[in-house]
């Protein structure tokens, strides 16, 4: 058997153990990334210094760092509240939180930005005597939904934005056009619209309740030198540079010696901060990194494009729907992180073999693979934990009642932002 195929059998079996195990998915992956540089399909030298992008990881490290002191800081309750307090009733209230969720999770991990605005929710859903199950529901799908529209937002953006070289304005207008970003929030006026529908009968009382208060404004200029120096890198640089890897993980790391030394938090406080951290996604993008460089090495890559491309042919819309169709589909189900890995380089091929801009088929498996996650409760992260805090109020909630709402949302939602990329780039 010729290496392509034994790297095609690896890889293979390591999506399946990722689909049957997913808590131990870093475990799957580096572990075929350790087997791939066994057999020669890569080096060590070229999976440490070419294939695993410390850029990204570093990025994404950073980012957890300072999201975690947001969330300390309690600035995102106090907005909060104020937009509860000034909502004239509940309807509008619910969809307010729920838009703010999904913006903060534009610059904040979706899991950290649900565990912060969750408490709100059920707080509210209290006070009011309202069933919290679709209020949950809601919090996570608008925080997935906005994990793509900005390079910090989520995994998937930051590998997207090392394939296709974007910085970090790239993600707001790139050559001209609105990019990415609008892209997504075109999706969220849909979504917002949705909720809407969905929760105007909960009451039209106006709404009193108590006032959080900041604890420190420090990690919220933390996330704004951050916002900012991505923002001035890209104009230096573009992409994803180190200078862009460097300065966020600087700033995490500044954050954490004012959170022990300034702040005065124990060891304890501190250990529990950094072991807190997505080490699990870390490790699981490395070996990702590794083995879809080795598929791509052995040109299985280019041969699934080559497949895409005859069976597409010129039908440029084909191509299209299946990419956002199948990409919906498939991350309702599956980790969406090594989807993305794989299947960037395919859809950017496919779009250069029809002539197009490849940003018509790169945007369309963006939003399908990170709004497909929508779809079902363990389609993200964020749903999971969702469900998990809904079973400590007591609530239980199968896959139907998610399906009720998720289902909708995600095809409302994907469809208006399916359309937007087709007004723009194709």
């Amino acid at each position: 058997m010729s290496i392509k195929w034994i790297v095609l059998v690896l890889a293979v079996l390591m999506y399946t153990l990722i689909v049957i195990f997913p808590d131990k998915k870093s475990f799957s992956s580096l572990g075929a990334a350790i087997v791939m540089i066994l057999l020669g399909a890569v080096s060590p030298q070229e999976a440490l210094t070419e294939l695993v992008n410390w850029n990204v990881l570093l990025i994404f490290v950073g980012s957890l760092v300072i999201a975690e002191l947001f969330i300390y800081s309690r600035v995102p309750a106090v907005i909060a509240d104020s937009i509860v307090t000034h909502s004239p009733n509940v309807g509008l209230a619910v969809v307010a939180i729920l838009i703010m969720t999904g913006l903060i999770s534009a610059f904040v991990e979706n899991v950290a930005t649900v565990l912060v605005m969750a408490p709100i929710a059920l707080a509210l859903c209290t006070k009011l005597k309202m069933d919290p199950t679709y209020f949950m529901v809601g919090l996570a799908v608008m925080a997935n939904l906005q994990g793509t529209a900005t390079l910090v937002g989520d995994p998937p953006s930051m590998i997207f934005a090392d394939h296709a070289g974007y910085s970090f304005n790239d993600f707001f207008i790139y050559q001209g056009k609105l990019s990415i970003f609008f892209v997504v929030q075109a999706g969220m006026a849909a979504g917002a619209v949705f909720f809407y529908a969905f929760f105007v009968k909960s009451g039209k009382q106006k709404i009193d309740i108590e006032q959080e208060t900041v604890l420190t404004m420090v990690p919220t200029a933390l996330l704004i030198l951050m916002i900012g120096g991505l923002a001035l890198a890209s104009f230096v640089y573009g992409g994803i540079s180190l200078f862009s890897g460097l300065l966020v993980m600087g700033l995490g790391l500044a954050g954490i010696i004012w959170y022990k030394w300034i702040r005065g938090e124990p060891n304890e406080k501190i250990w529990a901060l950094v072991k807190g951290l997505d080490w699990d996604t870390v490790l699981f993008l490395t070996g990702i990194f590794v083995v879809v460089g080795a598929v791509a090495a052995v040109g299985l890559l280019d041969e699934f494009a080559a497949f895409l491309s005859r069976l597409v042919g010129d039908r440029v819309f084909l191509g299209f729907f299946l990419i956002v169709g199948v990409s919906t589909l498939i991350s309702g189900f599956v980790d969406n992180v090594p989807y993305i890995v794989a299947m960037l380089p395919v859809a950017s091929t496919l779009a250069a073999d029809l002539s197009l801009k490849p940003e018509l088929y790169m945007f369309a498996l963006l939003i399908g693979s990170c709004m497909g996650g929508n779809l079902t409760p363990f389609g993200a992260s964020a749903n999971v934990v969702s469900v998990g805090l809904l079973r400590k109020q007591g609530v239980r909630m199968n896959f139907g009642q998610w399906l009720r709402i998720g289902l909708p949302f995600t095809l409302v939602t994907t469809g208006v932002s399916a359309a937007f990329i087709w007004l723009i780039w194709s």
